[in-house]
């Protein structure tokens, strides 16, 4: 593996970190507390070739590493995890299973969209039946003419207040148990009998939108299916593959973040007639965060380089998200702890990023299910 970063890369990395501290963090406060960011912040992102990082340029995007973007989404939530998370789901969740798996007509039509911003992703999975056990989805789709119906819902759908196009997956075969005969669809928006939900409202992640997507009766041409009929699971595994090593990123802009606002603090606030970064139990506070945060990014940049390679990467991007999910959770909070009194208070951003980091160790699978798929490729079982 190699640590230096290329020339694209480091460049990306500058102009992501530049944005987040200038364009997202000022505002990341208000924007949590309004229950969103504005949409024109997305607008802004895809003009600095941020939504489209790992799209081909073929298709209008920067045609740059996954690395790159792990670069990205992790400066992007540094500033707020919110904003990574839409970013996370726009530009990997939702845009990989086309670009691996769509037909020429489909990348053409729904990734030149999706690159420019003019259309934001969002990838269907989760039912309220199935969450940890994804094989355990319900939601229907018949087969009528050209067309396939579907029926049901999707429960927790990041971007689903404003996505133009939704990665949905229905059981096409019915009576089918598990992974089988599970298909994959793309569905537009504004097709008829799809229904966005009202947000949830949630512990952290405030500024990021997550609803409940009903389908009654929706119509979606046989043209919008993704692969082959019944092979819909495994681009669902592969997608989050891939998902997780972004969350990993997220989680480790998170804890920088955490890192850095106690940094500052500690030079600021004094006791006992010193500043308290003269303390001992301070500095082994700051030293502990600063090493797993390290070994966090570590873990992440292997990962995505193993994508990037095209070698097998399920184990090292499950390892990544345990480690960096665990490492995001345990240095907020050590910095609401540093921050005392105040790290408790709404008005200091330790706080939000203490409530933020917990997801990270449940979406796109659980801790327990990470160690799950770590074992299972340990001991080389199904």
């Amino acid at each position: 593996m190699q640590l230096a970063l290329n020339e694209d890369e480091r460049a990306i990395q500058d102009m992501a970190r530049q944005f987040a501290r200038e364009q997202i963090a000022p505002f990341a406060a208000e924007w949590a507390a309004a229950g969103g960011f504005p949409r024109t912040l997305l607008t802004q992102m895809a003009e600095s070739e941020l939504l489209g990082v790992p799209f081909p340029e073929a298709f209008g995007g920067a045609g740059l590493s996954f690395l790159a973007y792990i670069l990205v989404l992790e400066a992007i939530s540094t500033g707020d995890a919110g904003v990574g998370v839409t970013l996370a789901v726009h530009s990997s969740a939702a845009t990989y299973p086309i670009q691996r798996y769509g037909t020429d007509e489909q990348k053409q039509r729904y990734l030149t969209l999706l690159a420019s911003g003019k259309g934001i992703g969002a990838f269907a999975l989760t039912e309220p039946n199935s969450g940890s056990d994804a094989a355990a989805l319900q939601l229907s789709a018949k087969r009528d003419g050209d067309v396939w119906v579907l029926n049901g819902t999707k429960q927790w759908i990041t971007n689903g207040e404003f996505a133009s196009l939704f990665i949905v997956f229905a059981r096409t075969t019915q009576g089918s148990t598990g992974a089988k005969g599970v298909s994959c669809f793309l569905v537009e928006r504004d097709t008829a009998g799809l229904s966005v939900m009202p947000g949830a409202k949630k512990m952290g992640l405030h500024s990021s939108c997550t609803n409940d997507i009903v389908f009654e009766h929706v119509r979606v041409p046989h043209a919008n299916l993704l692969g082959t009929q019944d092979a819909g699971f495994p681009i669902a595994m592969d997608t989050l593959d891939g998902g997780r090593i972004g969350i990993a990123a997220q989680a480790c802009g998170i804890a920088q973040a955490a890192l850095d606002a106690s940094v500052r603090y500690v030079k600021e606030r004094s006791a006992f007639g010193k500043p308290i970064s003269d303390f001992q139990a301070i500095q082994w506070k700051l030293a502990d965060m600063a090493t797993q945060l390290d070994a966090a990014r570590l873990l992440t940049h292997k990962a995505a380089w193993l994508k990037d390679q095209g070698q097998p990467h399920t184990q090292a991007g499950a390892m990544a998200k345990l480690f960096a999910s665990r490492v995001a959770r345990e240095v907020t909070n050590e910095a609401v702890q540093i921050h005392g009194g105040y790290g408790y208070m709404s008005e200091f951003p330790v706080e939000r990023y203490y409530r933020d980091a917990k997801v990270t160790e449940i979406y796109e699978g659980t801790s327990e299910i990470q160690r799950i798929v770590i074992a299972r490729n340990l001991l080389q079982t199904p």
